[in-house]
């Protein structure tokens, strides 16, 4: 099977990207995104993982997730339920063990792809906690004496928001990759895959606004490719003229979310 991934019609990446991506898994290491809320990271694993026809294995992390949730957790809690009700098989404790998401990619049948979501969002000790199980491939259930080990290498694609710095360590073992906010004509052609028959004058108007908006120098949240998407698409159910966008910037909260950028949208725009 091909395993090497190129834009799909759901998903345009740059040149850089698929190169990146394709590195990666060329060398078997970690792939680790940041860039910009709103610029496609989360979907380039889903994108990854259908292009290449694989199962997509999602890590969500949360300001609580430990790097042993991802490997797996033994419920002591329903053993013990059992035990108190006479289940049989309390005695296997075997029974009891979840793998997590890491334990899911490692113990399939086939290669998948693991998204590994907003790492930056634990604790700094998270990323150190895995380096032994994304360097190896393999981890220890110390319940069952047994070894995990990868069948198959899955492709892990990490992605950040630069919350917080990541550790040396961490980072020698992954390929980077800054996913740059998209030049205008990439931005069309993303646009369009989501909303093939937009009006051209419609999209270049909402574009001319959606750039000037993000090129104001104090606005606090510049918005994103997901935004501008949006804002299109609300444009069009709303049979929003093209030019009237400039004039009257029609559903701009699609795209501006804080009050202060709305003033100032309204005033340094058109």
């Amino acid at each position: 099977m091909n395993n090497e991934f190129s834009s799909t019609q759901e998903y345009v990446a740059s040149e850089e990207l698929m190169a990146s991506v394709n590195i990666a898994i060329a060398l078997k290491k970690p792939l680790l995104i940041k860039g910009e809320p709103g610029t496609g990271k989360t979907m380039l694993a889903e994108a990854v993982a259908k292009a290449l026809s694989k199962k997509l294995i999602i890590w969500n992390i949360k300001s609580t997730t430990k790097a042993q949730d991802g490997l797996y957790v033994y419920d002591t809690i329903q053993r013990l339920y059992d035990g108190q009700f006479g289940e049989e098989g309390v005695d296997d404790i075997a029974r009891y063990i979840k793998l997590g998401k890491l334990g899911e990619a490692f113990d399939s049948d086939e290669q998948v792809v693991l998204l590994i979501d907003e790492i930056d969002k634990a604790d700094l000790e998270f990323p150190n906690d895995l380096l032994w199980e994304l360097d190896q491939m393999e981890f220890y259930i110390n319940e069952t004496k047994r070894t995990v080990k990868a069948k198959h290498r899955p492709i892990v694609i990490i992605t950040s928001n630069a919350e917080k710095e990541l550790p040396d360590a961490f980072l020698r073992r992954c390929i980077f990759h800054y996913i740059e906010f998209p030049s205008r004509e990439l931005m069309e052609e993303i646009v369009k895959v989501h909303h093939p028959n937009v009006e051209q004058n419609l999209l270049q108007n909402a574009m001319d606004v959606f750039y000037a908006i993000r090129g104001i120098r104090d606005i606090r949240k510049k918005p994103s490719t997901s935004e501008l998407i949006d804002w299109v698409n609300a444009l069009q159910i709303g049979g929003i003229s093209a030019d009237r966008i400039k004039e009257a910037l029609p559903f701009i909260g699609v795209v501006v979310k804080k009050d202060e950028d709305l003033e100032l949208a309204k005033h340094e725009t058109y």
